[in-house]
């Protein structure tokens, strides 16, 4: 009980003698704090330094922690919303304005993150929309493309969602700046298309008109026609055509759709693996009309 009473009540030497604690037992305590306080300081001067991340590995060796001590530190400041461990291994730290949120925005360290991990990525899909000015409604959370499955991150009110996707490489990317660097999005194109790839994690083919239309004022049509080049399903192009010549600003669509003439000879449905009748058939872009698709703007 003496034990617990130590634990959980003493907060300095004066409170520790006051309940009966030795000199040694009082030693024991503030050798404790003092590794507590030293993980805290580390934090501290990092942020001074304009980081906001670092990995256990570097702190333990910087600090000369024992893997426990280190643990035990950070899982105080964890509780304390001064830290956050979005992968193990990995911390971001969270100044003091963010602490009530219980984290900080998912782009200043998505980069670090990624390289922790060691894997490609760009932030995508309405993310990326939503950087562009087109989000209708504010995404809920940050999607981010990379080539292996990683668990959903939750942080207080701030998600970030992990897509998979071969040949990453091939959609064409760009640095946006935050305060602590820089963080890879998709271009307008590369999103449009991912739009229509992953089109049930932008919320199905509804909202993801609304995106377009919204998106469509930034396309570049013959970036769209290099990417269909590249190696883009050309089914995608094909919903892609389909969807921004009926909800999009006024694009010069006529190339692309004479590459999809060139290229496919096929019927595909509007929304893929849906029985739902076909009501039309769109010879331009050869679209099974099986969904009638609706923009909120």
């Amino acid at each position: 009980m003496k034990h617990l009473i130590f634990y959980k009540t003493a907060l300095n030497r004066l409170n520790l003698r006051k309940i009966g604690f030795t000199k040694s037992a009082t030693m024991w305590h503030n050798l404790r704090m003092k590794e507590r306080d030293r993980l805290l300081d580390y934090t501290e001067n990092l942020q001074s330094q304009g980081r906001l991340v670092f990995n256990a590995s570097e702190a333990r060796k910087a600090l000369n922690q024992t893997e426990n001590a280190f643990q035990k530190a950070s899982k105080r400041l964890i509780q304390k919303n001064k830290l956050f461990r979005p992968a193990k291994g990995f911390y971001a730290i969270i100044p003091a304005q963010y602490r009530s949120a219980k984290g900080l925005p998912p782009e200043w360290y998505i980069d670090a993150l990624m390289k922790f991990h060691d894997l490609p990525y760009y932030v995508g899909l309405l993310s990326a929309a939503a950087l562009y000015g087109a989000a209708h409604q504010a995404p809920q959370e940050l999607q981010v493309v990379t080539t292996k499955p990683l668990r959903l991150i939750v942080a207080g009110r701030t998600r970030i969602r992990f897509l998979t996707k071969q040949g990453i490489s091939k959609t064409p990317v760009q640095d946006l700046k935050t305060q602590t660097g820089f963080f890879k999005v998709s271009t307008p194109e590369g999103t449009a298309f991912d739009l229509i790839r992953y089109y049930r994690w932008a919320g199905f083919l509804n909202n993801v008109a609304t995106v377009l239309s919204e998106l469509s004022g930034r396309l570049d049509p013959k970036k769209l026609i290099s990417m269909a080049r590249n190696g883009v399903d050309i089914s995608h192009v094909q919903r892609l055509g389909y969807l921004l010549e009926k909800f999009g600003e006024k694009l010069a669509l006529g190339d692309l759709s004479d590459w999809i003439s060139d290229h496919s000879k096929n019927f595909v449905p509007l929304r893929p693996g849906w029985r739902g009748e076909v009501t039309a058939r769109d010879l331009k872009w050869r679209i099974l009309v099986n969904e009638q698709v609706e923009s909120d703007i």
